[in-house]
């Protein structure tokens, strides 16, 4: 294997319809402009209400790529 190093950066995805759509939101964004996506890692799930109702969910996904420059 060769030696390769990986960022982290922590995305918060929403939907109004599920926790996997909201994660699936949040990947498919990062995908838009990060290559090499590896690994997606949910550390929290939660919702957003309105009068009582469920209005958002939401869900913090960790995302980690190839790093490649000097960030």
């Amino acid at each position: 294997m060769a030696n390769n190093v990986y960022k982290i950066i922590e995305l918060i995805g929403t939907s109004n319809e599920s926790w996997e759509k909201a994660a699936a939101n949040a990947i498919n964004k990062a995908a838009e402009t990060l290559r090499d996506l590896r690994i997606a890692e949910i550390s929290e799930l939660d919702m957003q209400l309105k009068d009582g109702k469920i209005e958002a969910y939401r869900a913090k996904v960790k995302v980690s790529f190839k790093f490649e420059g000097n960030q």
